[in-house]
């Protein structure tokens, strides 16, 4: 049986003229692999769910008996499978069935407080923007310089499931004017009609953050949900298994109506980036959408690189595989493979020639050149080996930034071109 192979020119060419179309509606999904994304040395950065869980640990371990209730909650989940997520569900389970017993030699008071000392802690390293110095050393800022050169008929949509303010701190940047669903000035209130009106603001650019943000406050006088500066009141879907029951409540259901009804309108583009496609309350919006609408489409550009074994996950019984192989409507770009029209197969160049063409081949993929050279001893004789195969840049954020600004550049070559 012949193996299945993806032109990664021939797709990436496509994926540059859907961005370059003024008439495109085009969205983005980013998920926390965008906030570990850094420009240089000196970018600020969320850190990862490994050393988020290790650092956070460190913390609590300082009180004896968290220590020895962390320990044994690992051994119950499994090294394998234990990062802070399943340490926050595993408490917040145990919360939920515990009375005036012990669980882990923890009250349930003791829980309580261990659970409000982890959401703190996570608030407080995600709290990223109080190191700022220069706003340039982020790549969200860069990110902002495409959407503010391209010019386009429908304005950019982002979606993120990320805290963080990095994304405001890039637009800001940039002074590029941008509605998140909140209205006012002195407490600035969440207005779910104004989300919900696909038609409200229709030249500027949105943020819409789907787990909420730092700042976000319930204000218990006037029901509603405001923003302010950040505290340990602020209200987040924080990493549970709870996340998919505080899904449902406001303003997260309108964020997500929004997210549901902007695919279902015709000749759409969603392009995930940072997104593991692990949030079933989000997936199942997704592809709910697709399935009532003939036109628009999902292209997730997919990190699935383990960066310390240097290995690669996305295969055929990966379930982002098994939902692409059943939707034509969603593509799936990994670093070595893909899945495009349901069909899962390695990233290959078809000819040599496929190295040139408009769009520079290394901005987006590395040929297997470690092979290549190797090869110097064959190729005295005349029988280099050329086998196509490579690596996509573009799931890596800082990557897909620069594949983004390189277009910025070619416009700007085509517009004194054609001035002249």
């Amino acid at each position: 049986m012949t193996e299945f192979t993806h032109d990664p020119s021939e797709h990436i060419r496509g994926l540059q003229q859907l961005l370059i179309s003024d008439k495109k509606k085009i969205a983005f999904l980013f998920g926390a692999g965008t906030s570990l994304s850094k420009k240089n040395k000196d970018s600020l950065f969320v850190p990862a769910m490994g050393d988020l869980t290790q650092s956070i640990e460190t913390e609590l371990s300082k009180e004896p008996k968290y220590k020895n209730a962390i320990d044994e909650i690992k051994k119950e989940i499994g090294t394998g499978k234990y990062n802070i997520e399943t340490l926050l569900s595993n408490l917040e389970q145990k919360l939920s069935i515990i009375a005036d017993g012990r669980l882990n030699k923890l009250t349930k008071t003791d829980i309580e407080l261990l659970i409000t000392d982890i959401k703190k802690q996570i608030r407080e390293k995600v709290s990223v923007h109080k190191n700022l110095k220069k706003l340039e050393d982020i790549i969200q800022f860069d990110f902002a310089e495409w959407i503010g050169r391209a010019d386009r008929k429908y304005p950019i949509e982002i979606f993120t499931t990320n805290y963080d303010y990095l994304f405001e701190l890039g637009l800001e940047g940039k002074i590029i004017p941008y509605y998140d669903g909140f209205t006012g000035s002195f407490l600035p209130f969440f207005n779910s009609d104004s989300v919900e009106d696909l038609d409200f603001l229709p030249h500027q650019t949105k943020l819409w953050k789907v787990h909420g943000s730092l700042g976000w406050h319930f204000d218990k006088i006037t029901q509603k949900v405001i923003r302010k500066d950040s505290s340990d009141e602020d209200i987040l879907i924080y990493p549970s298994t709870f996340k998919y029951s505080d899904s449902k409540k406001q303003p997260y259901v309108s964020l997500l109506d929004r997210l549901s009804n902007y695919l279902k309108q015709d000749d759409v583009v969603l392009i995930t980036c940072g997104y593991s496609f692990n949030d079933d309350h989000i997936n199942e919006r997704i592809l709910t959408a697709l399935n009532s609408n003939t036109k628009s489409y999902v292209v997730a550009l997919y990190h699935d690189k383990d960066d310390k074994t240097k290995k690669y996950n996305l295969d055929e019984s990966s379930p982002i595989v098994q939902k692409a192989k059943s939707n034509g409507k969603l593509s799936v770009y990994g670093y070595r493979s893909a899945v495009i029209g349901c069909q899962y197969g390695k990233w290959k160049l078809k000819t040599e020639s496929d190295r040139t063409g408009t769009l520079s081949l290394n901005l987006y993929f590395s040929e297997d050149g470690d092979d290549r050279k190797i090869e110097k001893k064959v190729e005295k004789k005349g029988e280099e080996t050329w086998t196509g195969e490579g690596e996509l840049f573009l799931p890596d954020f800082t990557k897909f930034v620069a594949f983004l600004k390189s277009m910025i550049i070619e416009n700007d070559l085509y517009l004194k071109e054609a001035t002249k």
